[in-house]
């Protein structure tokens, strides 16, 4: 794993701000290690173990904890009023009522708090509410370009490695393991995939017939870079389909999946009216490796639009708001 630069500046300049730090992002696209890296330059720097906390709700010796008060008296039990302490809670949207324990233990003067989630239901919730203004969100994504040379620093061809980039996965992992066995890249991007569609999106929305997501899922891969809308979906996919879907649900779709963060959206904006318009927008996906497991030719999405996506998720990165024009 290579050393994500971008966002531990971040995390950096906001040390012992009086904020909260929300690392959010698609899984497995580097919140965890980024927190663990950021832990170990604390200690580096002399803040001893004793002053951290770090909890990852996912592992198998914190399932226990998802009352927050319990937790609450768990975590202020090991802190001391006359140091600082850092606070790492990673997916603590596993955690009931985690807004109050965020607040609650933001309240302490002592504790510096970061906390990652995989969903934006994390900040959209009633800690958006509670905590206005006193939280800065930071959006991981896969590795970016430089990062991916970073990783395949033996490549020295330049070109060469740009167009396996926009063929291939740039999640951490499915980096590392495209370097030591390609073939298992597709089950590792399939596991993701799954996670993010039967967790992130059918148990908390409580769906039951996934058929016709997964269609809506494709198309939009299939459409990346190119405006559309609910009800040009529904009329493309309700074509020669004995089964039809409404455009309010396949609304209710394109929020599901923005809200796991694996597409992000593009508002259409009216240049000469200097207005964001509410019909056809744009979508980009967070991995284009993703296509690779809903289409049989991972070469066939234009060339152009492609680069289109990689740009996007570039000024994202750079902290640019973008819109299609």
């Amino acid at each position: 794993m290579i050393s994500r630069e971008t966002y531990l500046q971040k995390l950096r300049r906001l040390k012992d701000q009086n904020i909260i730090k929300v690392v959010t992002g698609i899984r497995r696209s580097g919140k965890s290690t980024l927190l663990e890296s950021f832990k170990s330059e604390l200690i580096k720097s002399g803040v001893a173990k004793k002053n951290i906390v770090f909890l990852n709700f996912e592992e198998r010796e914190n399932l226990h904890l998802t009352e927050w008060t319990t937790l609450y008296d768990e975590i202020i039990k090991t802190v001391s009023s006359d140091k600082k302490h850092y606070i790492f809670l990673d997916e603590v949207q596993l955690v009931n009522d985690f807004e109050k324990l965020v607040n609650g233990l933001f309240r302490k003067k002592n504790i510096d708090l970061y906390v990652t989630g995989s969903n934006a239901y994390l900040l959209s919730s009633e800690l958006a509410t509670l905590l206005t203004g006193r939280y800065i969100a930071i959006n991981i994504q896969p590795y970016s370009f430089s990062e991916y040379a970073l990783a395949y620093s033996k490549e020295k061809n330049t070109d060469r490695l740009f167009r396996q980039y926009i063929n291939a996965s740039s999640f951490p992992e499915a980096v590392t393991l495209a370097q030591s066995d390609e073939n298992l890249v597709n089950d590792y991007l399939q596991s993701i995939y799954d996670t993010v569609i039967i967790k992130d999106i059918a148990e908390r929305y409580k769906l039951r017939n996934l058929h016709n997501l997964h269609r809506v899922i494709s198309f939009v891969f299939d459409s990346v870079g190119s405006y559309v809308s609910p009800t040009n979906i529904a009329v493309a996919l309700n074509k020669n389909s004995k089964k039809t879907i409404s455009h309010n649900t396949i609304s209710k779709y394109l929020d599901f999946l923005t809200n796991s963060y694996i597409i992000y959206p593009a508002p259409r904006y009216d240049i000469k009216g200097k207005e964001l318009l509410t019909t056809n927008q744009k979508y980009y996906l967070v991995d284009l490796g993703l296509k690779n497991i809903t289409t049989t030719n991972k070469y066939d999405a234009d060339l152009g639009r492609k680069l289109e996506n990689i740009v996007f998720f570039e000024l994202l990165r750079r902290g640019g708001k973008v819109y299609a024009g």
